[in-house]
């Protein structure tokens, strides 16, 4: 999952940075409301955390003005205000949640979660498809209740896949979606990638797990509950 993150409090910034790249997250950064702007229009995030206080072009504006451009991401706000009034605008501007400063990382972090599942149109943190099973808290990957292990670029690159079952996503896509800015669109790591989950999670091609579509891209296949290779 590939996020945007617009703060100005540099320490800040750099603290909620190495949190959500421990959550396996992908992170844009920029440091005042024009930059935010320019980054959110550029890319199709999975998710934005917005700072309210910006400077340049303060959060609210810059939320009307993605929302304006029907970017359709979550979007969480963080506010230093308490007034009741400062949060309502924000979810009036096109937020979807927000904290209020101070906070724990790992609120933002469940939060962030729960707003990606529902965009998605998951509730659970759990998402399973046949016999296999992605919780998006514990960061754990299960086939038939056994335990896969992945690196972090292949279970970034299995969340996506499994929020976006049975849907065609082009490699330019998938890289855009789980690397950030500074990453090499042309690089051919997504192949690679693609054929270690395919050796970890299906090494005997089963269920053909993620198909490949000719000038198209890949797609996860979607399985129904009973498809677990018992039959």
């Amino acid at each position: 999952m590939r996020l945007l993150l617009v703060e100005d409090d540099l320490e800040l910034q750099a603290n909620l940075k190495q949190h959500l790249l421990d959550a396996h997250y992908s992170v844009d950064i920029a440091s005042d409301g024009e930059e935010g702007l320019f980054q959110a229009l550029e890319v199709n995030y999975d998710a934005a955390i917005i700072d309210v206080g910006l400077p340049k072009l303060d959060g609210i504006a810059l939320i009307r003005r993605v929302r304006e451009q029907e970017r359709g991401f979550p979007i969480l706000i963080l506010t230093a205000r308490d007034s009741w009034q400062d949060k309502v605008e924000g979810l009036d501007a096109g937020a979807d949640d927000y904290l209020t400063k101070p906070f724990h990382p790992q609120e933002l972090i469940a939060r962030l979660k729960a707003l990606i599942r529902r965009s998605a149109g998951k509730s659970s943190p759990l998402i399973y498809n046949g016999p296999f099973s992605l919780n998006t808290s514990s960061l754990e990957v299960r086939k038939s209740e056994a335990l896969v292990s992945l690196s972090s670029s292949e279970y970034k690159l299995f969340e996506f896949f499994m929020l976006h079952q049975g849907e065609v996503k082009s490699k330019t896509v998938l890289t855009e979606h789980i690397y950030d800015q500074d990453f090499d669109l042309d690089s051919n790591v997504i192949e690679v990638f693609i054929r270690r989950l395919r050796k970890k999670l299906d090494p005997d091609n089963q269920y053909n797990l993620i198909e490949t579509l000719r000038g198209q891209g890949y797609r996860l296949k979607a399985l129904t509950p009973e498809q677990n290779g018992d039959e």
